[in-house]
This record gives structure tokens, C-alpha cells and sequence, in this order.
């Protein structure tokens, strides 16, 4: 099977997953992708925002039901973890809604506010809110983009192969970065 008809089959799965574990990087890929007309821009929409909404509604349940897990622990025991409790003291509704715009804090907020108490009502109300707003601009970017990226790698409509080759070098590049910052992070 084509790697074109591996992506137009499983390229909506993939990003629901991507969102989820990786992020940004793999969402702005899936809005480009839409914009290859690969999937429709709803879709990738809809992919990013419920894969972002259930991990960290995964990280919440984990932070709420696991707090004395070394996992949580070790969790406590970064900076960002304390810089996320006192966000969320200062500004609550804010934070729970700003934390996954805001670079370090993406998986670590939603386990610092489970070990709080926070309503789970409106964790997941507020997070539902936050996650169709992040899919949606990150898709948007990579979808409104597509032309000038388009433009910078040369036009890769006629020769799609040369685009799932791109395409996957920044799901793979972001993936790497990814990776590095959590092995990073999991040592301080």
C-alpha cells in the first residue's frame, strides 16, 4: 500500500495520537496535510482537539488518583510543577485554559492540577473549551501555511511522494525534540 493511501486511511488516527503525545508540531503537519486535501480541515481539527483533550484529561486522572505514585512525585519535583500550582492559585480558570499554549507546561500542568482541588467538572469543562480552540489555531496554521510552504519546498501537489517524505521528516523532527526535552526534563 502507498504510503498516500496509509495516510488518507490512517492520517486522522495518527494525528488524534500525534496531538496527544507530541503536540504542536504533528498538528501544524496535520493542517497541512488537510490543505494536500489528504483529510478534510475539519477533521484534523476535530483529531487534534480530542487528542489533546484525552491526554490531558489522562494526566489529570493521574495526577487526582495517583498522588503518592513515584511518577507524581517525581513530578512535584520539577520547576515547572511548582510554577504550574502557582498559576493555577493566582488565575484557576486562566490557567487551566492557557497551560498547553504555554511551552514546558503541556504535561505536567494537567497532573499538577489533579493533585489540587479543583473541581473534575471544571477541569473538564475547561479543558474541553481549551482543546477545541488549540486544534482548531494549530490545524489553521499548518492548513493556512500550506501555500507558502508549498512555495518554500518547491510545489509538491503533482509529485505527492515528495510531500509524505516532508511531511514525515517534521512529524519525525518534532518527535526527536520531543523525546530530548523529556529525557531532559525527567533527570531534573
Amino acid at each position: 500500500m502507498a504510503i498516500e493511501a496509509l495516510i488518507a486511511r490512517y492520517g486522522l488516527a495518527a494525528l488524534f495520537l500525534g496531538a496527544g503525545i507530541e503536540g504542536e508540531a504533528v498538528v501544524v503537519a496535520g493542517g497541512l496535510l488537510a490543505h494536500q486535501g489528504v483529510f478534510p480541515l475539519a477533521g484534523a481539527c476535530i483529531a487534534a482537539a480530542a487528542g489533546s483533550f484525552l491526554a490531558d484529561q489522562a494526566w489529570f486522572a493521574v495526577g487526582r488518583r495517583f498522588r503518592e505514585h513515584r511518577l507524581v512525585r517525581r513530578a512535584k519535583g520539577k520547576a515547572a510543577f511548582a510554577r504550574a500550582l502557582t498559576a493555577l492559585e493566582r488565575h484557576p480558570i486562566g490557567f487551566i485554559f492557557a497551560f498547553r499554549f504555554i511551552y514546558g507546561f503541556r504535561t505536567v500542568s494537567p497532573i499538577a492540577i489533579g493533585t489540587t482541588a479543583v473541581p473534575a467538572r471544571t477541569f473538564l469543562l475547561v479543558n474541553a473549551m481549551a482543546a477545541a480552540v488549540w486544534g482548531v489555531v494549530f490545524s489553521l496554521v499548518g492548513y493556512l501555511f500550506g501555500n507558502a510552504f508549498e512555495r518554500l519546498v518547491g510545489r509538491l501537489r503533482p509529485h505527492g511522494e515528495k510531500l509524505w517524505w516532508v511531511v514525515a521528516a517534521l512529524v519525525i523532527a518534532g518527535l526527536i525534540v520531543a523525546a530530548i526535552h523529556w529525557w531532559r526534563t525527567r533527570e531534573a
